[in-house]
């Protein structure tokens, strides 16, 4: 059973005993349950419910594990040829890790 969930913005396929890495969560401490109501899609067992635009009833309760991952460092280098001009900058992007406990339909 699966489902497709969004949080924070941004669309996941989530299933129960798996773990998500989403972007940060303010108010999340570790060990916190968190629930997410906005469930997009289910399918239980092939069965699949689609959401108009969101399934009734229908909820996915997570585990906070670490409320602040950083993510690889990505590198933005920007270069104009003959000019002498280069510029590299980069950063870490914060995320949450979860992990789903159950998908309820």
């Amino acid at each position: 059973m699966y489902a497709i969930v969004e949080i924070n913005g941004q669309q996941f396929k989530v299933e129960a005993g798996k773990k998500l890495f989403v972007q940060h969560m303010q108010e999340a401490e570790a060990g916190q349950t968190v629930e997410f109501e906005k469930v997009l899609l289910v399918d239980n067992d092939g069965t699949i419910t689609v959401g108009t635009p969101t399934v009734e009833g229908a909820k996915v309760t997570a585990e906070v594990k670490c409320p602040m991952v950083k993510g690889e460092k990505v590198l933005v280098f920007h270069k104009k040829r003959r000019k002498g001009y280069r510029k590299l900058n980069g950063h870490r992007q914060q995320f949450t890790e979860l992990a789903i406990k159950e998908v309820i339909a």
